[in-house]
C-alpha cells in the first residue's frame, strides 16, 4: 500500500485512538524521511535518533544551504528558523514553492508574531525548540495525517467581495488573490460554509488539525490571526468569547 493510502487510513474516526502506534509501524514498513534542519549538533543528533527509533528514516543538516538541498529526497521536514547562514523563514519559502511536503518549523521564541511569520512562511505547524522528541514524534504523526488523510472541500462560497473557490483552492477580495496556507484556507472554508453559527474551538482543531490537544487552542488563534492580516480586516472571522469563531463580514 502507498503511503497516502496507509495515512488515509488512520484518517478514518475508528482509528483515531490508535493513530500514534500505527503510523510508527507505517513509517517503519515505509521508511518516511524525515530531514531534521537544526544548526545545534547535539539537538540534532537527538531527534535524529530518536526518529530512527520510531521508524523513520531520519537524516540532519546543520545549515539552511544544506536544506535547500537535501530536502527534496525528504517527505517531511523539521526546520529550525534560527540558522547559522539563511533566515529560516526564508528557507521554508523556498521548501514550500518547491512543493507541498509538509513543513514543522522550530521557534526558540514564544511570541505570536514568530508563529505568525512561520505559518505565513508556509509551515504547516509551529512548535517551541523546548519542545521534547516525543511531543515532537506526534506532532509530525499529526501533520503527515493530515496532509494525506483529509479529503479536499469543493465547494466554492461567494460573500461580498470576498470568493472562495473550493476546488482550486483559490482565495479573492474585491477582485484580488489572498495568499492563504492550507490550513488557513481549510479554516476559512468551514466558517465561510456555516455563516450564521458559531463552531467551537474544539469543532475547528478536530476538523482542520485533526486534534483535540489541550494546548493546541494556541494554534487556532495563531491562524485566526494570520488569516485576519490576510483579508485585512478582523471582522472578517468573529471570536465568541469562551465558545469558538463564527464567519463574520469585511
Amino acid at each position: 500500500m502507498a503511503l497516502g493510502g496507509h495515512l488515509a487510513w488512520l484518517g478514518r474516526r475508528d482509528a483515531a485512538d490508535a493513530a500514534g502506534p500505527y503510523l510508527s509501524k507505517v513509517a517503519e514498513a515505509l521508511k518516511i524521511r524525515v530531514l531534521v534542519v537544526e544548526g545545534d549538533g547535539v539537538t540534532a543528533e537527538e531527534r535524529v535518533r530518536y526518529l530512527r527509533r520510531q521508524g523513520y528514516s531520519a537524516t540532519s543538516v546543520g545549515t539552511g544551504e544544506e536544506a535547500l538541498r537535501a530536502h527534496r529526497q525528504s517527505d517531511l521536514v523539521v526546520l529550525d528558523l534560527d540558522l547559522p547562514d539563511i533566515d529560516g523563514l526564508e528557507v521554508c519559502r523556498s521548501i514550500r514553492e518547491a512543493g507541498d511536503k509538509p513543513v514543522i518549523a522550530v521557534t526558540s521564541r514564544d511570541t505570536e508574531l514568530d508563529r505568525v511569520l512561520a505559518l505565513q512562511a508556509g509551515a504547516d505547524d509551529c512548535v517551541l525548540a523546548s519542545c521534547g522528541v516525543r511531543e515532537m514524534t506526534a506532532r509530525i504523526e499529526a501533520v503527515l495525517r493530515r496532509a494525506h488523510a483529509r479529503p479536499e472541500p469543493t465547494r466554492s462560497i461567494s460573500m461580498g467581495p470576498l470568493h472562495i473557490d473550493g476546488r482550486s483552492r483559490e482565495v479573492r477580495l474585491h477582485g484580488g488573490p489572498v495568499n492563504l496556507t492550507a490550513k488557513e484556507f481549510e479554516l476559512l472554508h468551514i466558517l465561510a460554509s456555516d455563516p450564521e453559527n458559531v463552531i467551537s474551538r474544539k469543532e475547528l482543531m478536530d476538523r482542520v488539525w485533526d486534534t483535540s490537544w489541550a494546548d493546541s487552542s494556541r494554534t487556532i488563534d495563531t491562524h485566526v490571526s494570520s488569516l485576519r492580516a490576510k483579508l485585512g480586516a478582523g471582522t472578517w472571522v468573529i471570536t465568541i468569547r469562551g465558545v469558538g469563531y463564527r464567519m463574520g463580514h469585511g
